[in-house]
């Protein structure tokens, strides 16, 4: 299952050229990955509960159409590769404009911290769960450490 959700760009998603800021692409994505927790049950204080949080390692975008200012984008996302202990991960990311056609793909490389000891961890119960419930092993990989 891949969850998704449409937002409406605004005027400061672009830059003077009427380009949707690369910046806004991450914006898009990181605001879906908080929006997929918090709708299974992970909000952002219940990480802080849990004493864990998503750390970034590196996002990659690749840009194929243009979106317009006010259009409508659809994001979606999907875990692409996780370590065997679900300690590290990489999501795909689709961002659809308006007509439906892919607009940029991006890719987040991450793990889970442990935040008191700021160490990488695996992560809790509810998390494996969650990824086991909902993301389909498809064209699933695994990361080797």
């Amino acid at each position: 299952m891949i969850y998704k959700h449409t937002f409406t760009t605004k005027w400061a998603d672009f830059d003077p050229n009427q380009h949707m800021r690369h910046s806004a692409y991450y914006d898009f994505t990181a605001e879906i990955r908080v929006r997929f927790f918090s709708k299974h049950g992970l909000s952002m204080n219940d990480f802080i509960k849990l004493q864990i949080g998503p750390i970034l390692f590196k996002e990659e975008a690749s840009f194929y159409k243009e979106i317009n200012i006010g259009e409508d984008v659809t994001v979606d996302i999907k875990l692409e590769a996780a370590s065997k202990s679900l300690e590290r991960w990489r999501f795909k990311h689709n961002i659809y404009n308006e007509k439906g056609d892919i607009a940029a793909v991006v890719k987040v490389y991450g793990a889970w911290i442990d935040l008191q000891k700021r160490k990488l961890t695996k992560p809790p119960k509810q998390i494996i769960d969650l990824f086991n419930d909902v993301f389909d092993s498809g064209d699933f990989e695994i990361i080797e450490k």
